[in-house]
């Protein structure tokens, strides 16, 4: 594994000093807005299921939002860039008591807001196309609030804390040399795919 790594960014090394006199390097920041699908919050919300279905909870009618995300990026180098990520999601829930679903008995709803320090490489650099890979870690503020329909049950809500990342093994953007429509591939809280629009300036 080491050994494919290793091959891997020396291959992209590479790439970049093959093409540096051909790229396109003259803006050093860029800004992004994504919308994702399948983030890290929505995979462990499934995983929670198991966990409701087990103390005799049931759920319906499931409503995802984002996750959407804001990026800023600085260029040191052409090739590297530094910055942070802020993302948004959301997830609503009907919840049942019964399992024949016959009367709603509250509603489940999260917010997840994320901020990550980031780095973008990009290994391949053109005026109107480039491919890139992208790795962020941070944290995720979970609000979780539980409205119950019955009277004698009062509403619950809690916040929590945890790591979260992101890592989007391949993107590719083009457009002009400004303004450029992007996919990301990869795994993580901004989702494991998504579609953006990039700023460079």
């Amino acid at each position: 594994m080491k050994k494919i790594l290793f091959c891997l960014v020396v291959a992209m090394m590479a790439t970049t000093n093959m093409n540096a006199q051909n790229s396109y390097d003259e803006h050093k920041q860029e800004i992004a807005i994504s919308l994702g699908g399948l983030s890290n919050s929505d995979i462990i919300t499934g995983f929670e299921k198991i966990g409701e279905a087990l103390v005799g909870v049931s759920t319906d009618n499931e409503k995802f939002f984002g996750p959407i995300s804001a990026e800023y990026f600085y260029h040191l180098k052409p090739w590297i860039g530094v910055g942070g990520i802020i993302a948004y999601g959301q997830m609503s829930e009907d919840m049942y008591f019964s399992k024949k679903k016959e009367t709603k008995d509250g509603k489940i709803t999260n917010h997840y807001t994320t901020l990550m320090p980031a780095v973008k490489f990009d290994w391949l650099r053109r005026q109107y196309f480039g491919l890139y890979t992208k790795l962020a870690i941070g944290a995720t503020l979970r609000s979780e609030k539980i409205d119950y329909y019955a009277d004698d049950k009062k509403d619950f809500s809690e916040n929590g804390l945890h790591v979260n990342w992101q890592v989007s093994v391949i993107g590719v953007e083009a457009g002009g040399t400004q303004l450029r429509g992007f996919l990301e591939l990869g795994t993580g809280e901004q989702g494991i795919a998504l579609l953006g629009v990039r700023y460079k300036f």
